[in-house]
């Protein structure tokens, strides 16, 4: 009896410890079924994240963050060159839903096609709504680097801002994430392949019509 009351004491005492620690008493932190999000903010840095990996570290950190970092997070970016990357392949396979719950997007076809990112559904980790075109501060762009199928550009010039190293000089393709530009052009409502940046730098992101702002996908 002594035995039995002893595990249960402990066994009692592991679920108020799992309990304060955010956790279920059988399983991880936050049980967080988003797999999708746009950034909250940027780093500070422009779209210099440290290259591909520190942008895929701030995906997961972020997410962490909103107690879905139980997941492999990557950064929506294509980098260009020798060893280059498509976005389209380091994003997993789908289906991906918002902070909310709703799916965006089943697999990486459909997401390239008929997918239902709008203003309303691209929300933060957070389950924010980003401003876009039309509100106090337009904050539409977001950081691709992208095709409108998801690959490297093969356009002259930079279309990644160095491969993500750079946040002064240079230029970077982004995205709508509300869909909305200039006029009715299918560049305008693309939400990965609208436009370059007008540089690197912070500044000059949101001299564009956005501050920096990354897709961030979980991969499994």
């Amino acid at each position: 009896m002594r035995r039995t009351a002893l595990v249960l004491v402990l066994a009692g005492s592991a679920a108020v410890v799992a309990a304060c620690a955010g956790m279920g008493p059988f399983g991880s932190a936050h049980d967080n079924k988003m797999s999708f999000f746009v950034t909250s903010a940027n780093p500070g840095r422009g779209a210099d994240f440290g290259g591909l990996a520190g942008a895929d570290r701030y995906c997961q950190s972020l997410a962490s963050a909103a107690g879905a970092g139980g997941k492999t997070w990557r950064a929506y970016l294509s980098t260009t060159g020798a060893g280059g990357a498509n976005a389209r392949d380091r994003i997993g396979r789908g289906p991906w839903m918002n902070a909310k719950g709703e799916v965006i997007a089943n697999s990486v076809d459909e997401l390239h096609g008929a997918n239902r990112l709008t203003k309303q559904t691209a929300l933060t980790e957070r389950g924010e709504m980003v401003m876009g075109r039309g509100d106090a501060v337009n904050m539409h762009d977001v950081l691709t680097g992208s095709t409108p199928d998801g690959r490297a550009s093969t356009a002259s010039g930079d279309t990644t801002c160095g491969n993500w190293t750079k946040s002064g000089e240079g230029s970077a393709i982004v995205g709508h994430h509300d869909r909305m530009g200039l006029n009715e052009e299918p560049p305008a409502k693309s939400w990965n392949s609208s436009h370059g940046s007008r540089g690197c730098g912070l500044e000059a992101l949101k001299g564009t019509g956005g501050d920096g702002r990354l897709y961030c996908f979980a991969a499994n």
